[in-house]
């Protein structure tokens, strides 16, 4: 049962980083559209660690 804890809140981390990767290229390309890319990483940035803290706390709280 432990195991199995473990092994999911490894996953829920691998999916918050990949969201995090992801939201702070979509915020870049982003930036880079509106000539901006500064403010759209940072936004992008802000967004991804949202979006992991999101996935993680939501996995966490699964029973």
């Amino acid at each position: 049962m432990e195991e199995n804890n473990n092994e999911r809140k490894k996953a829920a981390r691998k999916v918050g980083g990949l969201l995090f990767v992801g939201c702070m290229f979509i915020g870049m390309a982003a930036g880079w559209y509106f000539e901006k890319p500064n403010i759209g990483m940072f936004g992008g940035m802000g967004l991804g660690f949202i979006m992991m803290a999101v996935s993680i706390m939501s996995e966490a709280n699964r029973r």
